[in-house]
């Protein structure tokens, strides 16, 4: 392996297993990120392909245009098909659960969450959904709902070779195996591996997979590590450093000519308010804090102000249509698209 995707080596440890195997399937239920902290990517990366489970849609999303030979399923698993409420963390996506209690012990990291109706599935249902023929893993990582996802599975007909479950609760890391471990032992699943954050069983009928696997974690630098890095235009031990300055350039490049729906859907990508309720001035404090610092620029800040719109979408789009920002674009791109040449 030449790169980790995985918060923990996840991926390393599976590796150890199947790295020879160039075509396998797999369920990632709680996939998060297509890239980022994310145990199957490795594994697409050579060939596999499988079912991504992620009630998030911001990050659901992304799988079509990253890993397009993926299913994609926007909901969250349980016992039953049905509807819940699902918790979003502000920030930390990671929190996000349908457990209140977990969500609720981000706050104290500073992240701010909101409680949303989603479609719930179960496990046995999107694998007779999609016809899954075989799983070579099982990942499931859903913020202390993993006896839930494991319960409204098919251990009959659609048994997974591996199993890979979070084992520690969220925020208090408290141990949480208990909940579900003696599920899978009494459907003949064997205990092969803690990694310190996780759980991995295998079906005790997969006996080359039992004398392969690896019976203690590797260490931690055993391989490079995508999460040693982060932010990769300013990281030059980022393995795409070099690449991103150049995209970021030639971004910044285009900034001023970009077509003005999507210069919008780019200012309000990071925008935390609720963009079609009725503009408040906590909104515009925000915004203009945001984009036109009233110390750094008192004309264009004062400007901004007075713009009257009904909605914070509104503000916004009136803002990114005034000279003011027209000149910030330009401002940005300066730099990169000849009009200031630094050595």
């Amino acid at each position: 392996m030449d790169l980790s995707y995985a918060q923990h080596l996840e991926d390393f440890h599976l590796a150890s297993v199947f790295s020879e195997q160039a075509e396998g399937f797999y369920i990632d239920v709680g996939a998060g990120h297509p890239v980022a902290d994310n145990v199957s990517c490795w594994f697409y990366q050579r060939g596999w392909r499988g079912i991504v489970v992620e009630p998030q849609p911001r990050l659901a999303d992304l799988y079509a245009s990253i890993r397009p030979r993926d299913i994609s399923e926007c909901c969250v698993l349980g016992a039953a098909e049905g509807e819940v409420d699902f918790h979003d963390v502000e920030r930390l996506h990671g929190f996000s659960t349908i457990v209140p209690e977990f969500a609720e012990s981000a706050t104290g990291f500073g992240a701010r969450y909101h409680t949303r109706k989603v479609p719930m599935k179960t496990l046995a249902g999107i694998c007779r959904d999609h016809g899954v023929p075989r799983i070579d893993f099982l990942k499931v990582d859903v913020e202390g709902a993993e006896a839930a996802v494991l319960a409204g599975g098919d251990w009959t007909h659609y048994r997974p070779r591996v199993v890979v479950c979070e084992a520690l609760a969220p925020g208090s890391m408290a141990e949480n195996w208990l909940d579900w471990e003696p599920f899978l032992l009494e459907r003949d699943y064997e205990f092969v591996l803690f990694d310190g954050l996780n759980r991995f069983y295998v079906d005790r009928a997969e006996r080359e997979i039992l004398a392969r696997f690896p019976c203690e974690k590797a260490e931690w630098l055993v391989v490079p590590h995508l999460g040693h890095t982060n932010r990769a235009p300013f990281r030059d031990d980022h393995p795409d450093h070099a690449f991103a300055q150049e995209l970021t350039g030639a971004f910044l490049a285009l900034l001023p000519k970009l077509d003005r729906e999507q210069l919008l859907d780019l200012v309000l990508h990071a925008e935390p308010g609720d963009l079609d309720a009725p503009l408040t001035a906590d909104d515009k404090a925000r915004v203009l804090a945001r984009i036109f610092p009233g110390e750094k620029f008192p004309e264009e800040s004062e400007g901004a102000r007075s713009i009257d719109a009904p909605t914070l979408r509104a503000y916004y789009a009136a803002i990114i249509d005034s000279d003011a920002f027209r000149i910030l674009t330009g401002r940005l791109s300066m730099s990169y698209d000849g009009g200031q040449i630094l050595d």
